[in-house]
C-alpha cells in the first residue's frame, strides 16, 4: 500500500530553503543575501503570491513581447463599482488566471472600492495551487 506525503512542504524547491524560487516585489537589495543581490521567494506559495500580485497590477500591452499579459482593471479607478462592474471584473480574473497560471484555482474573489479615498480600488483573492487543494492561501492587491 502507498504512504502519501503528508509533510508541509509539498514542492521540490520548499524543501531547500537555499533554493530561491522567485523575486520577491517590490524589487530591492538585499545585502545579507549570499544567493544573490535582490530579495527571493523561498517557497512555491510565496512565488505564486507574487505571480497573482503581478499579474493584478500589470496593464495589457505594458509587457514587452507578450502584449496579452495583465489585465485592464486600473480602468475602473474613477468608475461607479457597480453589480455588473464587479462581475465584469471577476470574469476578466478567472479569464486571465486561466490563461497565465492555470495551476492556480480560484477559491474566492472580493472587490473593495475604497471608502476613505475613492481613487484606490482592492482585491483580495482565496486561492490554492492545485496540486495541493486543501491548502487556502490569499492575496490582496490595492490599485491606485
Amino acid at each position: 500500500m502507498a504512504i502519501p506525503n503528508t509533510s508541509v512542504k509539498r514542492f521540490i524547491e520548499d524543501v531547500d530553503t537555499r533554493v530561491s524560487v522567485g523575486l520577491n516585489l517590490p524589487l530591492g537589495l538585499d545585502p545579507g543575501s549570499t544567493d544573490g543581490n535582490f530579495r527571493t521567494t523561498k517557497t512555491t506559495v510565496d512565488a505564486i503570491k507574487e505571480d497573482i500580485k503581478l499579474l493584478l497590477m500589470t496593464q495589457k500591452g505594458e509587457r514587452l513581447m507578450q502584449p496579452g499579459l495583465g489585465m485592464n482593471i486600473r480602468q475602473f479607478l474613477f468608475e461607479q463599482i457597480t453589480e455588473d462592474i464587479q462581475i465584469q471584473i471577476e470574469n476578466d480574473i478567472v479569464d486571465t488566471f486561466n490563461t497565465w497560471l492555470p495551476f492556480v484555482e480560484l477559491r474566492e474573489i472580493n472587490i473593495n472600492k475604497g471608502q476613505q479615498d475613492l481613487n484606490r480600488l482592492g482585491i483580495d483573492i482565496k486561492f490554492n495551487i492545485r496540486n495541493a487543494p486543501t491548502e487556502l492561501e490569499s492575496v490582496g492587491v490595492i490599485l491606485e
